[in-house]
């Protein structure tokens, strides 16, 4: 695909069809080779929350916790946690909204992360369990943390190949609240594979794939992204790691 942008004219072309550069078009175009720079950058590794690193697009955390707000969960579960800035992150919203708790799997939580985590004011709504997210010992305590009053929202960020994210969404779907989302993160894979930093086989090797599969299967969940309580966008896309990442149960 060849892309030419001309400033002075206001326009953009890909691949000799011009569009306004001011244009739904043309930002859609923008927006997908902002990203996929931006994975190659690793533009998402430069900020952090509350002290921790994240590895977040603002623009993801800014969805997502439009997600929280709205869903108002006593239960989050985040499989993979790296840094421990997303743990945090939903910590620090749980505490603005005077409830809830974040259950955080992985399967090699680092002794200078987990005493990171463990020093950090929000650690008072955090559960870490160490081991793989899919083993049923770790699942089974990951259910006996959880009553069944409680709404639950599913937060997928460890392993994002697409027969773990499958073998995840597996164990853990049946927990999400009617009305509440499952976020299956990075299937940006599917959109950069080939690109420096992103094998050729994360083409199919991704967790949109395993999302589709999930879906075909399970009509109790919708692909359907957390209402935007105020939205001038004109309906240009989101610059999102998550693309087809939002899974609605019904209610």
């Amino acid at each position: 695909m060849k892309i030419t942008i001309d400033t002075d004219a206001a326009t953009l072309a890909v691949d000799g069809q011009d569009h306004d550069l001011y244009s739904k078009e043309a930002f859609a175009v923008i927006a997908d080779l902002w990203v996929k720079t931006g994975w190659v950058r690793k533009y998402s590794y430069g900020f952090s929350w509350l002290g921790r690193p994240i590895i977040q697009l603002p623009d993801d955390m800014l969805r997502i916790q439009e997600a929280i707000w709205q869903v108002q969960p006593d239960i989050i579960i985040e499989t993979g946690i790296a840094h421990g800035g997303s743990l945090i992150f939903y910590a620090s919203l749980m505490e603005m909204i005077g409830k809830g708790r974040v259950i955080g799997l992985d399967i090699d939580i680092r002794p200078h992360n987990r005493a990171a985590i463990e020093a950090h004011p929000m650690v008072k709504r955090i559960t870490m369990i160490e081991g793989s997210s899919v083993a049923a010992e770790v699942v089974d305590q990951v259910k006996a943390l959880i009553k069944p009053t409680d709404t639950v929202m599913l937060i997928l960020d460890s392993n994002h190949s697409r027969d773990h994210v499958a073998a995840e969404l597996a164990a853990y779907a049946d927990l999400v609240t009617p009305g509440s989302y499952i976020l299956s993160q990075d299937g940006v894979m599917q959109l950069v594979a080939g690109a420096p930093r992103a094998p050729a086989d994360w083409a199919e090797d991704n967790p949109i794939t395993a999302v589709n599969a999930f879906l075909a299967a399970h009509p109790d969940f919708e692909l359907a992204k957390p209402p935007r309580p105020f939205d001038e966008t004109q309906d240009t896309p989101d610059c999102s790691h998550h693309p087809i990442g939002w899974l609605r149960r019904k209610p």
